[in-house]
Parts: structure tokens; C-alpha cells; sequence
């Protein structure tokens, strides 16, 4: 990175994206470890979204919890949206490192802004999964506010083929992407000039993330939708 001296310091992208991979995992480590230390139980406490996805469905979660292959998947989202949320962090101190360096030393960075926003756009791929298994993605809820429990799941069974056919052309789309950018090794234009491959492969990952998330709740809607079924016909 010679032609960027003279700019002060500058983080190197092997750091970056190093710190990136290695961080959240201390910080989760760390996490458990404190939680141990203190005698808490190490389970993750619950989201709006799932306090209200109770409050309107409070069955479907007495009826089912998932299988083996549900829980494997719900860990997978759980896990992920753990780990990108530690970035936020890194996004918080860039922005603190700008400030003092703009302000008390009149030496503006090259690559703070850009690393952030980098890192928000890949928290914001990746996090899709964690958001599906909490219920906290948007939905319009005027019609479906109206129907019976066993009525909202059948609407979400009914609703998923349009999910999943975004949810399928998202992630050709993001291999398409990864696979141009890596095939040129793309770099930002900035004068920073970072890799930008692994973003894109964030969008992949994220993606399939995503798809999965939602194969693991459309197994627990058909179960429930026939659980829910039967106890009405007996």
C-alpha cells in the first residue's frame, strides 16, 4: 500500500477482513464465558418480533419446536445473526478513530467511511436469517390479522412459493455476482481500493442463509397446519 503513504494510518484489507472473520467469535466467546461466570443461563433472550409473533400466534409455539434438521437450520440463523451483530462495534469505533483524527489532529482518514459502510451493507446480508427465525420481517398483516391461527398458518404455507422464488433467483443472482467480481478481483474505487469480492460473497452466503431459514419454517407451518387439523376434527 505504498501509494497511500503520506494519508497516515491505514488499515490493511488482510487486517479488515481478518478482524472481521475473528472478532465476533471472540466477543461470543466472551459472551458465554460472562454469562457462565455470572450464573446466567447462556440462552438468547427473545426479540420483539418474537414476542409479538406470540402474542398473536401463542399456539404455534406450544404445538411444535421443529426436528433435528429444523433445529440444525435454527441454530444456523441464530448463530449467524449473533455474529454479524458483534460488527456494529467495529462501525462505532471506525467512526470514533474518524472523529478524533478530522477534529483534534486535522488528519481525515481514506478508508473509515468506507470500511463501515462495507460492514453495515454485509451485516445487512447476512442477518436476513436471523430476522425470518425471529419474525421480525415486514409483513402486511390487514387480511391476515383476521384469520384463525390455523388460517395465518395455511397463509404462510400458501404465501412461501413467492419467497422462496425470490428468495432462489436472490442467490443466482449473488453467484453471478461473486463469481464476476472474484474472476476480476474487483476493488472499491475509492482510493482505499479493498477487495470487493467478499461482499459479494456475503450476498451468497446470505442468500442461502435466507433460503434455508425459510425451508425450516415452512416444515414447521405444514406440521402445525396438520397438527392444528387433526385436534380440530377430533
Amino acid at each position: 500500500m505504498s501509494e497511500l503513504e503520506g494519508f497516515g494510518f491505514v488499515m490493511p484489507h488482510w487486517f479488515y477482513w481478518g478482524w472481521l472473520a475473528v472478532m465476533p467469535l471472540i466477543m461470543m466467546a466472551w459472551d458465554r464465558w460472562a454469562q457462565a461466570r455470572a450464573g446466567e443461563p447462556v440462552v438468547p433472550g427473545k426479540t420483539p418480533g418474537e414476542l409479538q409473533a406470540e402474542e398473536d400466534d401463542p399456539l404455534i409455539y406450544l404445538k411444535f419446536e421443529g426436528n433435528w434438521f429444523t433445529r440444525a437450520i435454527d441454530w444456523t440463523s441464530e448463530k449467524s445473526g449473533e455474529f454479524v451483530s458483534f460488527w456494529t462495534i467495529n462501525a462505532v469505533v471506525f467512526y470514533f478513530f474518524e472523529v478524533v483524527m478530522r477534529y483534534v489532529f486535522n488528519q481525515p482518514t481514506i478508508w473509515v467511511h468506507e470500511a463501515s459502510f462495507l460492514l453495515l451493507g454485509m451485516q445487512y446480508l447476512l442477518a436476513g436469517a436471523f430476522a425470518m427465525l425471529h419474525g421480525a420481517h415486514v409483513r402486511v398483516d390487514v387480511m391476515y390479522n383476521l384469520l384463525p391461527v390455523r388460517g395465518r398458518i395455511g397463509m404462510d404455507i400458501f404465501t412461501s412459493m413467492f419467497f422462496f422464488v425470490f428468495a432462489l433467483v436472490l442467490m443466482h443472482t449473488s453467484w453471478t455476482f461473486f463469481e464476476n467480481s472474484y474472476g476480476m478481483n474487483e476493488t472499491t474505487v475509492e482510493t482505499w481500493g479493498i477487495q470487493y469480492w467478499p461482499v459479494k460473497g456475503m450476498m451468497l452466503v446470505g442468500s442461502t442463509l435466507l433460503l434455508l431459514a425459510g425451508i425450516s419454517k415452512l416444515i414447521k407451518d405444514i406440521v402445525l397446519f396438520v397438527r392444528l387439523g387433526q385436534e380440530r376434527v377430533a
